[in-house]
């Protein structure tokens, strides 16, 4: 047995409103959630169910009200420093170049100025972006600023990567292309990968693991699928297999109630 890379124990994440201090949501309830060395596990759930929640509490970015949260093994306290995250919203700096918000995090390691340049340029030949360092986020594509994203948080050399759906806002064809060049980089060194999506064509087509939550308030695991999907994968061809159409109608069939009782939730707060 190997130690997981990630484990969330029986966490519970309560928050307290700002306005009356009486009035406490329980975003997820009593979770646990385990991921191997080098397993790709995706979460999928209704809208404001909780997922995101459970990636803040992976990076140690929240702390869980109750229950315990550990990396390979040890207790995490503080930030998850084995750990890198790649946000759904864009996290590059504007005033720096796609080169310089590569590199920015080689920087605050006290990385030598030389070496981390040609790291930086090393990856974004990697993502598919060699000759544009010099380029500044708005003068970059939608899927341009993800390779950035991904070169980002990647040269960091994670052990666990988290991915809060880092492609949603994408064309359908752009968000293909970078679905592949994740499961690609991801090959090629096998990390630990928790990633976030609404789109369970996308769990399915890029994870060993789909894991299904329930509508909140206290959201809770409740389908485990395993992906049996032979690898490596394109990830609009395997959509054809019929293996791929088996699982697909397998984990909707847990989830689609989830998502009905997420969509009467909202229109309630509506």
């Amino acid at each position: 047995m190997t130690t997981p890379a990630l484990s969330l124990e029986n966490v519970t994440c309560t928050f307290v409103s700002r306005d009356d201090r009486t009035q406490r949501y329980t975003a997820v309830r009593d979770t646990t959630l385990t991921i191997e060395p080098g397993e790709f596990v995706s979460v999928v759930g209704p809208t404001g169910c909780g997922k995101s929640t459970l990636l803040n509490v992976s990076a140690g970015l929240l702390a869980p009200s109750t229950g315990t949260v550990r990396v390979f093994g040890a207790p995490l306290e503080g930030i998850n420093t084995r750990a890198g995250y790649m946000f759904q919203a864009e996290a590059l700096m504007p005033w720096r170049n796609a080169l310089d918000n590569v590199i920015a995090g080689l920087e605050f390691r006290g990385m030598p100025g030389a070496q981390a340049v040609a790291e930086g340029e090393e990856w974004l030949r990697r993502v598919g972006l060699g000759g544009f360092g010099d380029r500044y986020p708005h003068q970059l594509s939608g899927g341009m600023r993800k390779r950035v994203s991904l070169a980002q948080t990647l040269i960091l050399d994670p052990d666990i990567i988290l991915m809060d759906e880092p492609f949603s806002a994408l064309d359908v064809q752009t968000r293909q292309l970078m679905e592949n060049e994740v499961l690609d980089l991801w090959a090629a060194k096998r990390k630990a990968v928790l990633f976030i999506t609404h789109d369970l064509d996308e769990a399915i087509a890029m994870s060993d693991r789909v894991v299904v939550l329930s509508a909140g308030p206290g959201t809770r695991p409740i389908g485990e699928f395993n992906i049996d999907l032979p690898r490596p994968r394109d990830v609009a061809e395997v959509r054809n297999q019929p293996r791929f159409v088996e699982l697909h109608a397998a984990i909707w069939d847990v989830l689609r109630e989830e998502v009905l009782k997420g969509y009467a939730q909202q229109r309630k707060v509506a």
